[in-house]
């Protein structure tokens, strides 16, 4: 290969790499347009959704609103779901049981068995559970209905250790925030080699949202949290005094 044809080979793969490199810058600046243009989109839509205030106050808050955001959502989806649980299984006890104990002091356990099957909540698996064992002796159905009562106790308690973690965890977050952003404040300090009350004012300030917002999230959880355990006292209430009128009308048919 001569000295021409060389340089020709050269110059080619020269042209070739600066018009790659060309290439590559382009599609990386479209990415980046593309990206800023989403993150715009969506910054529009979170202002819309929520206000410009909220918005500026959550980035104000830093890197440690993320967290506590999605420890928002987690508690939030169980405390909705924890809601319609418990609100699904709420039935209306003296009607109920005014259906069911006249048919058992009447012997018609069939019938009541079939009513509980068709009835909703825990209430009416225990009575359930007690009415099937009828005709095979009062120990049988004390049991029957202990056991029940043990495994709707637990679906019952789901979801408590759940917001437990949102309501502990989102202050834990929120202060671990305010001390990463009290760090970058005596930073800045320490920078401008003068304690200037500007920058520890601004400093404090953004270091403290994420421990309004951790407490903004845990409060109202807890309040939930303490709802809901009023709901499940309320229904073991209600499984108590079922399974006691069953048992009572199963003695007095005996």
């Amino acid at each position: 290969m001569n000295k021409k044809t060389a340089w020709i080979l050269l110059t080619v793969m020269a042209i070739m790499m600066l018009c790659s490199a060309l290439g590559a810058q382009e599609a990386a600046e479209a990415v980046a347009e593309e990206a800023a243009a989403s993150a715009g989109g969506s910054k529009n839509i979170a202002e819309f959704v929520f206000g410009s205030g909220m918005v500026k106050w959550f980035k104000d808050g830093g890197w440690a609103m993320w967290p506590i955001l999605l420890v928002t959502i987690y508690g939030l989806a169980y405390i909705i779901w924890k809601f319609i649980t418990l609100i699904h299984a709420k039935i209306n006890l003296n009607n109920f049981l005014g259906r069911i104990v006249p048919l058992v002091q009447e012997g018609k356990y069939k019938e009541a068995v079939d009513i509980a099957a068709k009835t909703r909540g825990p209430v009416a698996a225990i009575v359930h559970a007690g009415l099937v064992k009828a005709n095979m002796g009062m120990d049988a159905v004390e049991k029957s209905m202990e056991n029940a009562a043990m495994i709707e106790m637990s679906y019952l308690e789901k979801g408590f250790i759940e917001l437990s973690t949102t309501i502990t965890l989102a202050p834990m977050l929120g202060f671990l925030g305010t001390v990463a952003g009290m760090i970058s404040a005596f930073d800045a300090i320490a920078a401008a080699r003068a304690v200037d009350a500007t920058i520890v004012a601004s400093g404090i300030k953004i270091a403290l949202i994420t421990t309004e917002a951790g407490l903004i999230v845990a409060i109202p959880v807890q309040f939930f949290n303490n709802i809901f355990t009023t709901m499940v006292d309320g229904l073991v209430i209600d499984m108590q005094r079922a399974s006691e009128k069953v048992i009572e009308a199963l003695i007095e048919k005996k």
